[in-house]
């Protein structure tokens, strides 16, 4: 694969250069030329898993039907006002709701600037959830998911009478074990799509994140993610920052497992967002803890406008979805994965059987590429001639 990216980024580079004047890449820039269709397609092939499908095209720049600009015109006088009005409105009274129930209340501090008010008892933990959650499905619903399918896949019932008769076969010791071991799940795993799979999340569960650290200092959000607990890292830090966050996540895996009170933590551990009909590999920091984990499936169907955020930016990505009427979202929730002891032993295998189980739930593409790709095809869509430090970029 790599061969072949290089070979990619020195046909770029000449395709480039007599076209390029040297200047950043924005998302104002130009795509690749008409006559460099060719170019385009190999690219889609072989950066399949974020390639958008749907009406807008390439980066959501593509030409648009005329019925589709209609459409986009009237929703921009109707619905996108009232939507961004209704959606700063939540966003701002949930935010004043955790600034009071954190008022006079020191947050929770760990290593390597982790801090968050999660582990808060009583009543404001209990407010900062419940509200929390209610207002994470109204923001939703503001966004046009109106309705949400949920399917909740049940362990086959002879399979379950075949493993309590082996359970009950098993000395005392075997059946203290077993019954640590069917502890609540330590953490979801769920494919990544878009941004909006934290919002359905936080209104299904309310769990914790791994999120980048400068999203802690962002106004609103800032504090909002703090009484989420989430655990905060630099994406471009050292290697041994990166296993000091790992540490923090293991940690928090192993404490939601072991404790019902205790937040339970979210990981995406493709480690970026998909067009949704492929599952990338899975990175291992959610498996190191060896506890059970909950695999959850998130699709958006959609006629018009995919909600999945892959190769378009971000501020075209929020003007289209607040411009289209509806949106849809479907989730598939699995059953308790409990690891094997080789699978414990082995985090690597624990995550591909996982992976592959999800896969096979919701008919997914398994791609074997990850987020030093995607972004050597963004910057080639749109014309960076510096491709080959890309490859030289921390992966997430």
């Amino acid at each position: 694969m790599e061969s072949e990216l290089k070979d990619l980024n020195s046909k770029q580079l000449k395709s480039t250069a007599s076209s390029d004047d040297g200047g950043s890449a924005k998302d104002d820039r130009p795509l690749l030329k008409p006559d460099a269709a060719e170019n385009i397609q190999e690219l889609e092939k072989k950066f399949a898993p974020y390639v958008r499908n749907d009406v807008y095209g390439t980066m959501g720049r593509g030409e648009l039907p005329l019925a589709e600009k209609f459409l986009i015109g009237i929703a921009m006088v109707t619905l996108l006002p009232i939507r961004v009005v209704l959606a700063m409105t939540v966003l701002v009274i949930y935010y004043l709701i955790c600034r009071v129930c954190t008022l006079f209340s020191a947050p929770n501090r760990g290593e390597d600037e982790q801090e968050d008010y999660a582990h808060m008892g009583g009543w404001r933990r209990s407010v900062v959830v419940v509200t929390g959650r209610f207002l994470s499905r109204v923001m939703l619903f503001v966004l046009g998911f109106y309705w949400i399918t949920e399917t909740f896949r049940i362990v086959d019932v002879q399979e379950k009478s075949e493993n309590e008769a082996k359970n009950q076969s098993k000395d005392e010791d075997e059946a203290k074990d077993q019954d640590e071991e069917s502890g609540r799940p330590g953490a979801i795993i769920s494919n990544h799509v878009s941004y909006l799979d934290i919002l359905y999340h936080m209104s299904s569960s309310f769990p914790s994140f791994v999120a980048k650290r400068s999203v802690a200092k962002l106004p609103l959000v800032g504090l909002i993610s703090k009484c989420l607990g989430c655990v905060y890292v630099q994406r471009e830090s050292k290697s041994s920052d990166f296993k000091g966050v790992s540490g923090v996540v293991t940690e928090r895996v192993r404490e939601a497992h072991r404790d019902k009170s205790a937040p339970m933590m979210m990981l995406f551990p493709e480690g970026t967002t998909t067009n949704g009909d492929y599952l990338l590999p899975f990175k291992t920091g959610a498996f190191l803890a060896r506890a059970p984990v909950l695999p959850v499936i998130l699709r958006y169907p959609y006629q018009r406008f995919s909600p999945a955020w892959d190769s378009i930016s971000g501020a075209r990505h929020v003007f289209f979805l607040l411009c289209q009427f509806v949106n849809h979202i479907e989730v598939t929730s699995l059953p308790v994965y409990r690891p094997s002891q080789q699978e414990k032993d082995d985090p690597k295998l624990y995550a591909e059987n996982v992976r592959r189980l999800m896969a096979s739930e919701r008919n997914l593409i398994l791609s074997d590429i990850g987020l030093a790709e995607k972004r050597i095809y963004h910057a080639a869509l749109n014309g960076n001639n510096s491709l080959p430090s890309v490859l030289h970029q921390k992966d997430d």
